[in-house]
């Protein structure tokens, strides 16, 4: 029988019970409901439970996640999602540019690399749990990360116990590289190029969900992007796809889809914040939101070249209301950052703090990781990347973004070491519209000439 990931009414409900618990409201009762009738906990990991449940406990998750959307939430005067709301608790939003600061194809083509070299180094250990991700790394002395995992050395027992990603392993470790391979993390940045090229800065999160119907294979969405895609077949428009039975709304995946907003707004982390806005509630709500608009915010400000990785985060806070999660969660991780030496006694702090409330794949800890990772290696690429990986949780995506503002920071291709570009062979894969196999220097001049259209 085929268990189509992400969707279920059935694996819904537990995520969105503990979405409830998280965001201010009251789950308790539903939950009780949903436990006497027979109804299971969510999948730890996978999308989908392995066995279908009954007809009547389908219904009963359907009519529970819509009784849940209607409980009032306690955070809600802090955590908007509306940008007017946004904007009126950030004291001290960013002044719009009067004018653009250049951005070159060199600083774009960083970034792009950055991106796809953070994210390949996660891929093979996404999914694993911290422990197993430094057990792996140690067995081969490569501890703290420098470079792209490998299973060369690696004792067969660990492998047994850890498996590597099953869908990236044959890819992405280094005895296997061969190019950029297909993944989400890159896979929106080039649908956002496509949005820009299309419709210019002033699209709309209608032309979002038009040029996904039109690009994007239903197949390659996952977690709130799979939501939205369904809610948008079945009749829904924006922003009611990101909250109609979509308990992944402040997961990581509008962050992975926040860099072309802050690359194509050089100097201007309000318009690239408004434009993050704009993507993300297609999918997402409010810390889900504040992600990609901190993550597009820092973007911008990086892109100038003249601010340290520093200046951006506290730019990238300026977008975030204050009494958030999120921003209460990046401030504790630059707090540690400062305080603690050793990148893996912070990381244990992180995982005691968030791993008990957060899925692992969720916007607060994970952006919290991405800001640590960046703040302890000073911006420094390798380091960047390494710590964001090292890190565990969505291994990938935390290594994509740490890579692209690091790789923007260091401002030319040639800066970013070899080990970490020579492997890509100047190609990408990718299901997207005509991309498929073009390098990352052609992709750079596009997104370069988007910083010059209205």
């Amino acid at each position: 029988m085929l268990r189509l990931t992400w969707v279920q009414p059935e694996d819904l409900i537990g995520h969105e019970l503990r979405q409830a618990s998280q965001d201010g409201r009251e789950p308790k009762a539903i939950a009780a409901r949903w436990k006497a009738a027979g109804g299971q906990e969510a999948p730890l990991t996978a999308g989908a439970s392995p066995t279908p449940a009954s007809r009547y406990l389908r219904q009963l998750a359907e009519d529970l996640l819509d009784e849940l959307a209607d409980l009032p939430s306690a955070l809600a005067d802090d955590e908007p999602t509306d940008l007017e709301e946004i904007r009126r608790l950030c004291p001290d939003w960013p002044e719009p540019a009067g004018s653009r600061a250049a951005a070159t194809p060199q600083h774009l083509e960083a970034a792009w690399l950055g991106r796809a070299a953070g994210c390949l180094l996660g891929k093979p250990v996404e999914k694993l749990p911290l422990e197993a991700i430094r057990q792996l790394a140690k067995s081969t002395g490569s501890w703290p990360l420098t470079t792209y995992f490998t299973a060369r050395g690696v004792p067969e027992d660990l492998l047994l116990k850890h498996p590597w990603n099953r869908r990236s392993a044959h890819t992405s470790l280094a005895e296997n590289i061969d190019g950029m391979p297909e993944d989400d993390d890159l896979n929106y940045p080039l649908l956002n190029l496509l949005v820009r090229q299309r419709h210019g800065s002033t699209f709309t999160t209608t032309d979002v969900a038009r040029t996904w119907l039109d690009e994007l294979p239903a197949g390659r969405t996952f977690t709130a992007e799979r939501i939205a895609y369904r809610n948008l077949l079945s009749g829904l428009e924006p922003p009611h796809t990101a909250r109609h039975r979509n308990p992944f709304r402040e997961w990581i995946g509008a962050l992975i889809r926040a860099d072309v907003h802050g690359w194509t707004n050089p100097g201007d982390p309000a318009a690239a914040a408004e434009q993050a806005h704009r993507d993300a509630t297609l999918t997402h709500t409010a810390n889900g939101v504040y992600a990609a608009m901190f993550t597009a915010a820092t973007l911008a400000t990086a892109a100038t070249g003249a601010q340290d990785i520093h200046a951006c985060l506290r730019t990238g806070l300026t977008v975030v209301p204050p009494r958030s999660r999120l921003a209460r969660a990046v401030h504790h991780a630059v707090r540690l950052a400062r305080e603690h030496s050793d990148f893996d006694t912070l990381v244990d702090e992180l995982h005691a703090t968030h791993s008990p409330t957060y899925h692992w794949v969720h916007a607060v800890p994970n952006t919290a990781l991405i800001t640590a990772a960046l703040t302890h290696a000073n911006g420094d690429f390798s380091g960047s990347v390494c710590r964001a990986v090292s890190g565990g949780w969505d291994t990938d995506s935390n290594g994509a973004t740490a890579g692209s503002v690091a790789g923007l920071l260091a401002g030319h291709p040639a800066a970013l070491p070899d080990r970490w570009t020579a492997p890509l062979k100047n190609r990408l894969s990718t299901s997207v519209g005509d991309f498929d196999g073009i390098g990352f220097d052609a992709l750079a001049h596009l997104t370069h000439r988007e910083t010059h259209r209205p």
